[in-house]
């Protein structure tokens, strides 16, 4: 794509995306090509896997972990934003993001994401294990070039198999003081690997027509929102057996079995009123918002309750 003219006179004129012209970034864009709100929560996850794990692990050490984690979570966000600047530049929900916006260049956002891949990783490697690390730079991968590159664009499970790339920051934590993987971190892979299609489904049906309009293959797009809402609520099932798995195999404890059954009760039946939803509903899309705020809460609300079950039953 040819660069946008530029006057040197004007304030508002940016180049278009693309363009082979130096744009000046502010901090607060290479900030938010990590994806802040997405990263809080694979923070906390890994956070909980990391406390959740035996051992001991030096404060120092662990705090590490934790940053390379985050760090490497950037990364992979700094890094799908360079390939989907253009796709961004015709979502309404994207379109304000550094590069469709023109507040920076694509070359120097995939220098940003290369750079803070290799940091994460190496680091990691450095201060807790290999294992560790290579499960994160996996992660980086994976969202980057499976999810991101190849099933995005392509078909309608995108993010059915994409959702491994969240699923491993509990795993990499725990990784990270044991330096093995056992049953439990296997368990909270499963249950954030079920818990996203219908997490992010709830929020493709309300925000349908900027992926339509992006060409982008989404289940909303393709089967309609009638499928959609049924695979919410098959999904659903799914999680809800993943989330109770760890009572069962009994590696955890009341503690989170109760919150895990309480606030699976709730998600359950958030999903049902999303399955059901007629279409002549007035309040349309209200209980697609909800199922997907609660969604983020629930995950916060399962891995807090296990740390303390860990805590007051190991």
């Amino acid at each position: 794509m040819a660069s946008s003219p530029i006057d040197l006179t004007g304030s508002n004129a940016v180049p278009m995306i693309g363009s082979s012209v130096a744009v000046p970034a502010h901090w607060r864009d290479f900030l938010a090509l990590t994806k802040p709100r997405v990263m809080t929560l694979v923070v906390f996850t890994a956070l909980c896997g990391l406390l959740a794990a035996p051992g001991n692990i030096h404060p120092v050490i662990a705090f590490t972990a934790i940053l390379c984690i985050a760090v490497g979570a950037g990364a992979a966000g700094a890094l799908n934003q360079w390939y989907e600047a253009d796709i961004d530049g015709m979502m309404k929900r994207t379109a304000k993001r550094p590069l469709p916006a023109g507040r920076m260049d694509r070359q120097s956002a995939l220098h940003f994401g290369v750079g803070l891949s290799v940091f994460s990783v190496v680091l990691m490697g450095l201060a807790t294990n290999w294992l560790a690390a290579g499960i994160l730079a996996g992660s980086i991968l994976f969202y980057v070039v499976v999810y991101t590159a190849w099933l995005k664009p392509r078909t309608v499970q995108n993010i059915v198999i994409g959702g491994a790339a969240g699923a491993f920051p509990p795993v990499i934590g725990w990784a990270a003081v044991t330096g093995d993987v056992t049953a439990l971190p296997i368990a909270l892979f499963a249950l954030i690997f079920f818990w996203t299609p219908p997490h992010f489904w709830a929020l493709a049906l309300f925000v349908k027509m900027d992926y339509q309009n992006a060409g982008i293959p989404m289940l909303p797009v393709v089967e309609g929102e009638v499928s959609t809402r049924r695979q919410i609520w098959f999904y659903t099932a799914i999680m809800a057996a993943a989330a109770m798995a760890p009572v069962l195999l009994r590696l955890t404890g009341p503690i989170y079995g109760t919150v895990a059954f309480l606030c699976t009760a709730i998600f359950a039946v958030m999903a049902f009123h999303v399955g059901h939803r007629r279409e002549s509903d007035p309040a349309k899309m209200l209980p697609e918002k909800r199922l997907f705020k609660f969604s983020i809460l629930y995950l916060f609300l399962l891995f807090g309750a296990l740390v303390v079950d860990r805590w007051v039953f190991a």
